[in-house]
């Protein structure tokens, strides 16, 4: 049992029937609330030279981290995950790229001025970078117990973290005039992918954790969240060709996967991926400006057709035609714009009622 979710196992048996493309009294739902004021700690404050100072405090993030979670609501399925976070381009830095660091996020440099020395880039295993997730991790893992649950960091390896390497721009040409050499680039960082994931993996199983990451759901083997970013640049052949071999290599090393579609751009890829027999779920992100559940119903009932689960970014206004239009089974709906406990609470009777009347339960 967890301090701050006592209905865990409750929760950990929804997202187990949603791998198998199952439900049982209803889809997983979560959504986010925070604690009345009254009860809330107040956020630890300290001044800090440099955003890479603030992010590189790990007692400061620490205690950040907790006070966070203990001033939230987990209702629902809603989970307390906390990750040891660098960024999104935190694989690429291990290599080399350096990170610049901002209030919320940080970016990389590209430090691969053509893909054709590639075989000039080394994972650094005494990387500061990776010292620092590894010591986070720890921390995370010892002020967590019985309170939340650790995960993984965030990973952008594969296209991402050559586009990194080189810039998304440079990349997209060298997709045209050396494609051998970003083959052999992809082939050499999988690899190391899987190294330093296990690493991270035996870790938090060492330590009695789910996996799981900034997507949080959660599984006792494998799981991550295979993406792709820079293939809103590419051709769907390209693609096919170059990219989706790995990808699907990677959701056979892990036991669940969620692949994570994001941009309208990126669509002309959707059919390849839901052609994967090992991915499970589809996780579609339109992005800023594109929101709104009913222009993409389209794009659920293709991954559902095709048998994969689906999680639905959605406000809480739309619940009525998501269930209009799309079957429980092996739905996560992570919802926005959740006013109150009480409005939280009447959404998930309405959807174990919706779930019932879909599957002839009573």
């Amino acid at each position: 049992m967890l301090e701050y979710k006592p209905d865990f196992e409750q929760t950990k048996e929804r997202i187990e029937a949603f791998w198998r493309r199952e439900v049982l009294d209803r889809p997983v739902v979560m959504f986010g609330l925070a604690r009345p004021p009254e009860q809330q700690r107040p956020m630890p404050q300290k001044p800090f030279t440099t955003w890479e100072d603030y992010w590189m405090d790990i007692p400061f993030q620490t205690e950040r981290a907790l006070t966070s979670v203990s001033n939230q609501l987990f209702l629902g399925d809603t989970l307390p995950v906390i990750f040891p976070n660098l960024g999104p381009e935190v694989f690429s830095g291990f290599y080399g790229c350096k990170l610049h660091y901002g209030a919320d996020t940080s970016w990389s440099e590209p430090i691969l001025s053509d893909i054709r020395q590639a075989d000039q880039l080394a994972l650094d295993w005494n990387s500061p970078l990776l010292k620092w997730l590894l010591d986070m991790t720890d921390a995370l893992l010892e002020v967590g117990r019985g309170k939340f649950i650790t995960g993984m960091p965030d990973w952008h390896p594969g296209g991402d973290a050559i586009a990194a390497f080189r810039d998304p721009q440079n990349l997209a040409m060298d997709m045209l005039d050396h494609l051998d050499a970003v083959k052999a680039l992809l082939q050499r960082l999988e690899g190391d992918y899987f190294k330093v994931y296990d690493l991270f993996y035996e870790k938090l199983r060492a330590n009695g954790q789910p996996i799981t990451s900034w997507t949080p759901l959660i599984a006792d083997g494998r799981y991550y969240i295979p993406s792709n970013d820079f293939s809103i640049m590419i051709s769907k052949r390209l693609f096919d060709e170059v990219f989706l071999p790995g990808i699907q290599r990677e959701c056979q090393y892990l036991q669940h996967s969620i692949y994570h579609l994001d941009g309208p751009g990126a669509l002309r890829h959707l059919d390849s991926l839901l052609s994967i027999p090992e991915l499970d779920a589809l996780q579609w992100v339109p992005g800023a400006g594109s929101e709104g559940f009913g222009r993409w119903v389209w794009v659920y009932q293709r991954a559902q057709q095709a048998g994969k689960g689906i999680q639905v970014i959605c406000d809480i206004s739309e619940i009525p035609l998501i269930m209009e239009t799309l079957d429980p089974r092996g739905v996560l709906l992570s919802v926005g714009g959740v006013p109150n406990a009480e409005a939280g609470q009447k959404m998930l009777r309405d959807l174990e009622a919706w779930t019932r009347r879909k599957t002839g339960g009573k």
